[in-house]
């Protein structure tokens, strides 16, 4: 792949040579008059630039999209029919180190002359194919480059041309987003479905028992496993109530404070260094959580003769809380500074005081954004995964006590799917289930959250 950076500089340096003579012959038809041509120069060396770039981008990307699977195809062709009528899991393994060989790493064994023999005519593959793709990349950018070049006259409508290309480039950038969440949906819908033949909804859905591990024999103990997903809806409810609990009201009243009392120059400094938070890695606020919070929470509720876990649902949920006040703070500054100034001034004129307007006018016609904000904030908490991992644990336990230790649906996802997993059993197609119900959670609140804001928007725009 190293051929690849050079033809795509290349490539760069091949389209800007065409912007550059596309404006150049823009001038020469017009006899040097801009005002002879249909469109500003840019836009006839853009024209010729998109035209010498784009073809050659398509075959660039289908090439490596394709040359991989060719080759592989072609390569086991070639090997013994012993070697190609082995099970699809061995012939893998072979194809593999095969790949190896030729990128010099670790194979799985001494390669014998067969295996050589194969690396060595991938290897040539290989080179034939970067060879080839490197030539035709370059004729055919060249090739078009030349008929967007032939095709500039003075009346030639070049900036429709580009726009025209443009539109399309950003249509086909918004298909891939949405064939790429189609695909997500499917994938996790399929592979749920698979799951609930092994194992019943209604088992997954009202369980209360969480313990997934599959036997290696029918005959031992708990061989079947444990599908009840209630521990992990109750975890995840109960960590992320106690993080809306310190969220919620510190963001909120930050916001408060940043919107209608603190100074231009005090906001100027505070909104930043709030939203500094934002920008920190969850796996920091896990450190933080499990060798900070957690310790100081055991050792209060030890003065208090409380009994309190190591890993606490409370610690997890006070930092993440911490982590989220970002979030309801800056949506919902932006909402009440949103609010018209028609409505403050009118409050003020009819005699109240700053903190009744805030209560009586301001709060309450920023209330539908600020519960969306909320809502937002919540699909957030409920998506955490490092925070919970490192100061919650992975203790299944079906309480309300915040001081033991809990887990949650995404928790259970990761250690569901860490290590070599066979996707073909019930304790790895769980993680699937778990997931899609994770996502038509946050998916609903979104939507509320979204249709909130919408309506907010429609009543004080």
């Amino acid at each position: 792949m190293t051929q690849t950076p050079i033809l795509l500089v290349l490539l760069l340096a091949l389209t800007s040579a065409a912007y550059y003579f596309g404006c150049k012959r823009a001038f020469r038809v017009a006899d040097g008059k801009i005002r002879k041509l249909h469109s500003l120069p840019g836009y006839y060396g853009l024209y010729v630039a998109l035209w010498a770039a784009l073809p050659a981008l398509l075959i660039l990307c289908a090439w490596l999209l394709f040359q991989g699977s060719i080759i592989t195809r072609m390569v086991v062709s070639s090997l013994p029919d012993a070697i190609q009528q082995l099970g699809p899991d061995r012939l893998n393994l072979v194809v593999n180190d095969i790949r190896n060989l030729v990128s010099g790493n670790i194979v799985s064994g001494e390669p014998d002359a067969i295996m050589l023999a194969a690396a060595d005519y991938y290897r040539g593959l290989l080179s034939v194919s970067r060879n080839m793709l490197f030539a035709i990349v370059l004729i055919v950018a060249g090739l078009s480059g030349w008929y967007g070049y032939s095709k500039i006259r003075a009346q030639h409508r070049a900036r429709n041309g580009v726009e025209s290309i443009i539109n399309w480039l950003l249509v086909a950038c918004s298909t891939v987003a949405i064939l790429t969440t189609v695909g997500i949906v499917l994938s996790v819908l399929f592979e749920s479905i698979r799951f609930f033949q092994s194992v019943p909804i209604t088992e997954f859905l009202f369980g209360l028992e969480w313990s997934p591990q599959i036997a290696l024999r029918a005959d031992q103990a708990g061989s079947s496993g444990a599908f009840g997903a209630v521990p992990l809806f109750a975890g995840t409810l109960l960590i992320t109530f106690i993080a809306m609990t310190v969220a919620v009201p510190i963001g909120l009243m930050s916001a408060l404070y940043l919107a209608e009392y603190a100074s231009a120059r005090v906001r100027a400094i505070a909104k930043p260094l709030l939203e500094v938070l934002a920008g920190i890695p969850t796996v920091v606020y896990g450190f933080f959580a499990a060798l900070t919070v957690a310790p100081f929470i055991r050792e209060s509720g030890g003065f208090l003769g409380l009994d309190v876990a190591s890993e606490s649902a409370l610690a997890a949920g006070l930092v993440m809380g911490m982590m989220i006040i970002p979030f309801v703070s800056s949506l919902s500054d932006d909402v009440i500074n949103a609010v018209p100034q028609s409505l403050r001034e009118g409050a003020y004129g009819m005699g109240a005081t700053s903190s009744e307007t805030i209560r009586r006018v301001i709060f309450p016609a920023a209330l539908p954004g600020i519960v969306g904000a909320i809502l937002l904030a919540v699909s957030r908490a409920i998506g955490e995964t490092m925070i919970v991992v490192m100061a919650a644990g992975l203790a299944s336990n079906l309480t309300a006590n915040p001081l033991e230790a809990v887990t949650t649906v995404t928790v259970q996802i990761v250690t569901l799917l860490v290590g070599d997993q066979e996707f073909d059993s019930p304790k790895t197609l769980a993680a699937f289930a778990l997931g899609l119900v994770l996502f038509v959670v946050t998916l609903a609140l979104n939507f509320v959250a979204l249709y909130i804001v919408r309506k907010y928007r429609e009543q004080y725009d």
